[in-house]
């Protein structure tokens, strides 16, 4: 029998932009993306890595990337998938929270250590990644590049060199969001803080800094 094919269902309320109701068979396009139909579906409140992206474990590299859209595809399988439009990403996507069998399946790949949860965006699944990392339970068996920090060309290796201190180099994001960079000696070096969370990182070089779009600061 043929798969059913997605049904959209818009809602329209008085004084609330148009929220779109996705039903039916999807395909899974990487580990936090799905297409249902015509429509390309973003997973709410999370980040997986990137189809390319490796990860590291007992001293071994593996394509964790690959790991968690395969994770997803086989958590869907053939069955029915039910999407409720949150918002829309600038790439025209739906971002959507997506439930199989009446789970929520960004839920899932958080608890399974397949996605990390997107804290710019969402605090919904914190509580799941915790529970994924304490139990060392898909990409927390070893060492992960958060996604947006991996999409903006960070590699486990500048990850190591930063850990062992070889990296001193502050990615800083100001209130206006331009990215600087400090160099130790400078003015406001000591006193910066870098915060992942905000997208703030470090840099074993300037070179690297100003390849990933920071300038140095003035001072």
């Amino acid at each position: 029998m043929a798969r059913a094919a997605a049904l959209l269902l818009v809602f329209l309320v008085a004084g609330s932009p148009v929220q779109a109701q996705l039903s039916g068979a999807a395909t899974v396009t990487d580990g936090d993306t799905l297409r249902l139909g015509a429509e390309r579906v973003r997973l709410h409140g999370i980040d997986a890595p990137e189809s390319k992206q490796t990860c590291r474990a007992g001293g071994k590299t593996w394509r964790c990337g690959a790991a968690a859209t395969r994770a997803l595809r086989e958590h869907i399988a053939e069955r029915t998938v039910d999407c409720a439009e949150r918002d829309r990403d600038r790439y025209g996507r739906i971002v959507a929270v997506c439930r199989v069998a009446r789970r929520d399946v960004n839920a899932w790949m958080v608890e399974q250590g397949w996605a990390l949860a997107y804290r710019k965006y969402s605090t919904d699944y914190v509580s799941h990644e915790a529970a994924a990392k304490a139990a060392r339970r898909g990409v927390w068996r070893g060492e992960v590049v958060p996604p947006w920090r991996w999409r903006r060309g960070e590699r486990l290796e500048a990850a190591a060199r930063t850990d062992s201190g070889e990296c001193r180099i502050k990615g800083n994001v100001n209130r206006k969001g331009t990215r600087i960079y400090h160099v130790p000696g400078g003015a406001s070096y000591a006193r910066t803080r870098i915060d992942t969370a905000k997208g703030e990182r470090w840099f074993c070089s300037e070179a690297e800094a100003r390849a990933a779009g920071w300038r140095r600061a003035k001072r």
